[in-house]
């Protein structure tokens, strides 16, 4: 069963297509053999909110044009969710929007950004320049990771606004959770987990996002039973017994969305 509109998965913080890395590893050719029209995002790694939701503005655009289509599914990753959910409130993208799923997005922020912010600021900004050029060396058109940071700083509220993204668009949401019991966590969410752990207090985390700041709109759950961090769910360094059931969940996700016409 083939969705109505297009699906276009949009990456999360840090992550490019590069010789080195695929911002969703095999997840977009899994579903295109499976008959989806997929397309992934190309929006800047380490770009704001707003810069990396006016690339994904074009992007869309040029997508609508290519196929016919009215409308696109959004399958968004980490802060790529509120790239997409800002698109959609301040650049006039509702009507252009079936679908919104974001998966462990920070929508009140990460604890590790917070952390990271304590830091003195000229030491922030000295690493963010050094990250800014690596990644506009990898095609980032205006990296400026020291305000991606900043956009990602835990807090306790929420505005009503970001709860209903817009009439029309239907919104969900997922989380993910390492779970110690279940084995170790993959080697890059190890330290990023320690840190969490200390500033969340016990608060159920993937290793970067705690559950309670993935929820919005209407929340799912986990994405998968077990143990998967932040980085698994995207089929980046996941181990091979976590990758089937990965690949499961976005499966059903899309036939889910299939049958309810969008």
């Amino acid at each position: 069963m083939k969705t109505r509109y297009p699906i276009v998965l949009v990456h999360g913080l840090g992550m490019k297509d590069t010789f080195f890395m695929k911002s969703w590893g095999w997840i977009d050719r899994i579903l295109r053999v499976q008959g989806y029209t997929v397309y992934k995002s190309s929006v800047d790694g380490f770009g704001t909110v707003a810069g990396n939701a006016a690339q994904l503005k074009e992007e869309i655009r040029k997508i609508l044009e290519e196929t016919g289509a009215e409308k696109v599914n959004i399958i968004a990753h980490s802060k790529g969710g509120l790239d997409a959910k800002y698109m959609i409130q301040q650049m006039d993208m509702a009507k252009r929007v079936a679908s919104l799923t974001t998966l462990c997005t920070p929508h009140k922020g990460s604890p590790i950004a917070s952390f990271i912010l304590r830091f003195p600021k000229f030491a922030v900004k000295y690493v963010a320049f050094w990250v800014n050029l690596a990644y506009r060396i990898l095609g980032d058109k205006a990296p400026d990771s020291f305000t991606a940071c900043e956009e990602l700083r835990r807090t306790e509220s929420l505005e009503e606004e970001t709860m209903n993204v817009a009439d029309g668009v239907l919104c969900q949401s997922f989380s993910a959770a390492i779970r110690p019991d279940d084995g170790p966590a993959d080697f890059v969410m190890t330290i990023p987990l320690v840190f969490s752990r200390l500033i969340e207090k016990g608060r159920i985390t993937d290793g970067l996002v705690p559950r309670d700041s993935a929820i919005f709109g209407n929340y799912r759950g986990d994405c998968v039973d077990g143990s998967v961090s932040h980085t698994e769910i995207v089929d980046f360094m996941v181990r091979d017994k976590k990758r089937d059931k990965i690949f499961a969940f976005y499966s059903a996700l899309c036939e889910e969305l299939a049958r309810e016409g969008l």
